[in-house]
C-alpha cells in the first residue's frame, strides 16, 4: 500500500471504511543547520521569494517559507539545541524533514486516524506555523515519512 492510499483511507491493513480523508500537499519541511547557507541556495541561486521568518514557540523552530505553486518549502532553523529539529539535525543531518498534508478538520482526521489503527505522535492538535493548528503522524505508520495535518 502506498503513502497516500493509507493517509486518504483505502484498503489494506487499515481497512475501507468508505470515507476518504480529504489531503492537499501543503509544504515540505525541510531542516537547516546554516540557515545563511540555505537562503543562499533557495533565494539566491534558484531566485525564489522567501517569506519574512516566523518564530514557532511550540516547536523551538524559525520557519521560513517559500511559496512553490499550491504548495511551499519550509526551511526550519532550530532556536534551541532541544529542539525537535537541532535534535533531527545532529542524528541524521540536515535534509528533508517532513511533509505537511492541509486537511478541513484535523480533530476528524486524527480521530478516523486514531480508529484505523495509525500510531500518531499528537492525539491532539498543536499550535503551527501561520496560526494553523498541527499534529504529526508517526514515521512507523507512514512508511517511514514523518507527516504532518495542517488545519487552518
Amino acid at each position: 500500500m502506498g503513502f497516500f492510499e493509507l493517509i486518504c483511507g483505502n484498503c489494506g491493513n487499515y481497512g475501507d471504511y468508505g470515507n476518504h480523508m480529504k489531503v492537499t500537499l501543503d509544504h515540505i519541511g525541510i531542516a537547516v543547520s546554516n540557515i545563511s547557507e540555505a537562503l543562499a541556495f533557495y533565494r539566491d541561486a534558484l531566485g525564489l521569494e522567501v517569506e519574512a521568518p516566523e518564530e514557532v514557540p511550540s516547536q523551538r523552530v524559525r520557519a521560513h517559507f517559500i511559496p512553490a505553486g499550491e504548495s511551499a518549502i519550509e526551511l526550519l532553523e532550530a532556536t534551541a539545541e532541544d529542539s525537535p529539529i537541532a535534535k533531527y539535525i545532529a542524528r541524521r543531518g540536515p535534509g528533508v524533514h517532513h511533509i505537511t498534508l492541509r486537511v478541513d478538520d484535523i480533530s476528524a482526521a486524527l480521530a478516523q486516524l486514531k480508529a484505523r489503527g495509525v500510531r500518531l505522535i499528537d492525539e491532539t492538535p498543536r499550535p503551527g506555523a501561520h496560526g494553523s493548528q498541527v499534529a504529526f503522524i508517526h514515521p512507523s505508520s507512514a512508511h517511514g515519512v514523518l507527516v504532518e495535518l495542517k488545519q487552518g
